[in-house]
């Protein structure tokens, strides 16, 4: 196996990653500045009310996107297993 190839790997996993984790980050960071600019707006500043709502949405959130992780996963696998049967 080529250094090349080590790094396509590598640039591979990474931008899994950032696929796999995109979702749950995206509802987070809304919840957030939704939950935020309600407390300015209301003025309550109660400093768990972000946490439950925040949990919640991530929580649904992985149950609508873990067939889209599942299969990104099983692809990522399958491109592996055909490249370590290839050498």
């Amino acid at each position: 196996m080529s250094g090349a190839e080590v790094l396509d790997i590598g640039r591979d996993a990474l931008w899994l990653t950032i696929q796999l984790c995109l979702p749950a980050l995206v509802v987070a960071l809304v919840v957030g500045v939704a939950i935020g600019l309600f407390q300015a707006l209301t003025q309550i500043q109660e400093q768990t009310l972000v946490y439950a709502p925040k949990i919640i949405a991530i929580f649904i959130s992985l149950l609508l996107f873990l067939p889209l992780m599942g299969a990104l996963l099983g692809a990522f696998m399958r491109d592996i297993a055909a490249r370590i049967a290839g050498i």
